[in-house]
């Protein structure tokens, strides 16, 4: 059953000449014609029952925009939005609370425009005050909190009552970590009953982790639609500035043709370990052609022990000179939960000036730590221009291109052996409950 349908959905705003402009419009009087600034165009997605769907974009993307209209609290300028039951949304921090009366107080006029009764939202009001656990705050004026302090009270209200579709807008980012795991316990079990997520946020890990399907919106528009570990990349290329997009070719993502292979010297695709399924993308003016894994003497090795030295080497040809280059490295886990990620800007790296026409061997090496589990990772790796990690321009990046292992010797559940040890006590022992 689909639980959200969204058609052609667009949102413009008018902009007039003058303050006089928009004043003779109001009357129908002449004037010069206002212009619309589109801040959405043209979205179209459906989401399931019980779906996880992720919104990424950088801040200007459309995002608050998109959510506020599925939630009811704004109006589309063209398009339709079609829901399947009743919604809770968390959108701005606060929206909605009148700060000076009480977290209380808020929390049932919150629960009474939701639509619930007086009764209803009395008999709810204790778990509320618990779920929030904000003590004696809970009859202070809201003025008085956090945003932490906030954040806790709207969701408190928001999910008291299990919605048929939860639309959260990076609320959870305020939180301290304790109780956005709570917040997520309470979602995990709402879905598992059936509620839909819409999720927004700027942590591509908590998109990998929560969301079953992820869409990518860029300056109003949807771009790509897909697994979320593939819209994490393509955000990556959005944030951190990717080439202009050109034609989709089928395949539900949009590519760029800026990147030339030079065929004759590009190794890369032939060494042990390459991942075919790699994400590629760049300016161009530098291309990474060739990798080379050693640890403990051996060359690619199917698996390395943890505690031990992995040097990783990359060669990249430049077709033109840069003043400062920037090699970068990512680690994430098969599922694409990020384990590690580095550049020469935040460690060691010499020299950084190179000449058109020639080609570098850079290296990164590092001990694995001795606490990460057994198992294989996904490496990436990077060469931008630039001086300032804000300001780079990605000449070649490779992401997820490479498949290596790692062994240890007491593999445990999770991504991190803590090496817990056990014993028993005697429970008269002098100091001890």
């Amino acid at each position: 059953m689909t639980a959200i349908r969204v058609v052609g959905l667009g949102k413009s705003y008018r902009t007039y000449e003058s303050e006089l402009h928009r004043f003779l419009g109001w009357f129908g009087l002449p004037a010069k014609p206002p212009s619309n600034n589109w801040v959405l165009r043209n979205i179209n997605f459906s989401v399931a029952a019980g779906e996880a769907l992720g919104i990424l974009g950088v801040n200007g993307a459309g995002k608050s925009t998109l959510l506020k209209i599925i939630a009811g609290t704004l109006s589309p300028t063209e398009g339709e939005v079609s829901l399947n039951g009743r919604v809770s949304a968390i959108l701005e921090l606060g929206m909605g609370f009148n700060p000076d009366i009480s977290g209380r107080e808020n929390a049932r006029h919150s629960a009474g425009l939701m639509g619930f009764s007086k009764v209803e939202i009395e008999s709810m009001l204790a778990e509320i005050e618990a779920f929030a656990d904000i003590g004696e705050y809970f009859d202070k004026p809201i003025r008085t909190y956090s945003s932490g302090m906030q954040m806790r009270v709207a969701f408190a209200v928001a999910t008291a009552w299990r919605p048929e579709v939860l639309i959260v807008d990076e609320a959870l980012a305020v939180g301290d970590a304790f109780f956005s795991a709570k917040c997520f316990q309470r979602i995990s079990k709402y879905r598992s009953e059936g509620t839909t997520l819409l999720f927004v946020t700027h942590n591509p890990s908590e998109m990998v982790k929560h969301c079953d399907r992820a869409i990518l919106l860029e300056n109003g528009a949807l771009t790509a639609i897909g697994e979320p570990k593939q819209i994490t990349n393509r955000y990556l290329d959005a944030a951190f500035g990717k080439p202009d997009p050109v034609e989709d070719e089928g395949d539900g993502f949009y590519h760029s043709d800026a990147l030339v292979v030079v065929e004759s010297s590009d190794k890369y695709h032939t060494r042990p370990g390459y991942n075919a399924e790699e994400h590629r993308w760049g300016h161009g003016g530098a291309h990474i052609i060739d990798f080379l894994i050693t640890n403990q003497g051996l060359e690619y090795p199917a698996s390395s022990s943890s505690g031990t030295q992995l040097d990783i080497y990359f060669k990249v040809l430049f077709d033109e000179g840069y003043e400062s280059i920037v090699p970068g490295l990512l680690i994430k886990t098969l599922e694409g939960i990020f384990v590690y990620g580095t550049n020469s800007l935040t460690s060691t790296f010499g020299r950084s000036q190179v000449c058109a026409g020639k080609s570098e061997v850079l290296v990164f090496k590092f001990s694995l730590p001795l606490l990460l589990n057994k198992g294989e990772y996904l490496l990436s790796l990077g060469i931008s221009s630039g001086f300032q990690t804000e300001a780079l321009t990605g000449l070649d990046r490779r992401y997820d291109s490479i498949i290596f292992g790692v062994e240890n010797t007491v593999p445990v559940t999770g991504l991190v052996d803590f090496k817990a040890e056990f014993e028993t006590v005697e429970s008269n022992r002098s100091g001890l409950f």
